[in-house]
């Protein structure tokens, strides 16, 4: 079991609904990471069994709570990067308290959540090590997303987006060097942006939380080469992290190919029953 040694306090706004939300996560010893949303007492697990939602973003509930128009009133959004800093520093035991239904955007990656985690310092330690029973798939067309068992983790990503630098191109993980996933920030196709903020969507998004793609280029600098690949391996992180079993901890290829958020969760249902310890 992994927690932290003493609790954390910060605020951010907000990626989707550009809402402020003060966070407070407090050292556990339940084994959970629980969420407390809206200043609720109510909680739900960040876990599979209690994904809401893949629109845009990775939504959690409390599936016992419904409002009385059938939505459930006590959610999460955005926890992908939350849980990536998660699985990064294998934590699985804090509660975590937020006055809002979403997680701060930051600087929209997981560059803060490991800092804070970092800084409040990380009591425990978790050293075991899981493959998979037998290979765990999804393909669908252009899209796919395999796991493989193996004697070591090797991770490699492939997009082909409406962009010159990021058609047919993939990105493996050099883990000697995580920064640069942990630093990768969320993009999207700047020409969208207006649509989707119509839509209800990205309200928040400032050049300094987002990568726009540009017909041509960005709408700033990367932080490395290839960022946006890497931002989906973290989103992959996080995502597969809602099995209990942090992807670091694996040993296994995982090989994918123009996914997402539905993808990978889809794949974490199935996989969670096959994970198996070494």
């Amino acid at each position: 079991m992994v927690t932290i040694k003493k609790e954390i306090e910060t605020a951010g706004g907000s990626l989707m609904k550009n809402k402020f939300c003060e966070v407070v996560i407090k050292p556990s010893r339940g084994g959970k990471i629980r969420i407390f949303s809206k200043g609720s007492e109510v909680c739900f697990n960040a876990d599979i069994d209690n994904l809401y939602s893949t629109d845009h973003c990775v939504t959690l509930c409390s599936k016992e709570h419904r409002n009385l128009l059938g939505d459930y009133k006590y959610k999460a959004m955005l926890c992908e990067h939350f849980m990536a800093a998660c699985a990064i520093c294998k934590i699985d035991s804090i509660d975590v308290y937020l006055s809002e239904t979403e997680f701060p955007i930051f600087d929209g990656s997981a560059k803060e959540w490991v800092k804070l985690f970092k800084e409040a310092g990380i009591d425990g330690k978790n050293d075991t090590l899981y493959t998979v029973s037998e290979p765990v798939y999804y393909l669908n067309g252009k899209t796919s997303l395999v796991i493989l068992p193996d004697n070591e983790l090797t991770i490699s990503y492939a997009v082909n987006y409406d962009h010159p630098d990021l058609r047919k191109r993939w990105v493996s993980v050099d883990f000697k060097n995580l920064e640069e996933i942990i630093e990768a920030r969320t993009f999207g196709f700047y020409k969208d942006l207006k649509k989707y903020q119509a839509l209800g969507f990205a309200k928040g998004v400032t050049i300094d939380n987002t990568v726009g793609l540009k017909d041509v280029g960005y709408t700033t600098e990367l932080r490395s080469e290839s960022e946006p690949i890497k931002h989906k391996i973290l989103d992959l992180f996080g995502d597969l992290y809602l099995t209990g079993v942090s992807p670091l901890n694996m040993r296994a290829q995982i090989l994918v190919k123009e996914a997402g958020h539905a993808v990978h969760t889809k794949v974490a249902k199935e996989l969670r029953g096959k994970l198996i310890r070494i």
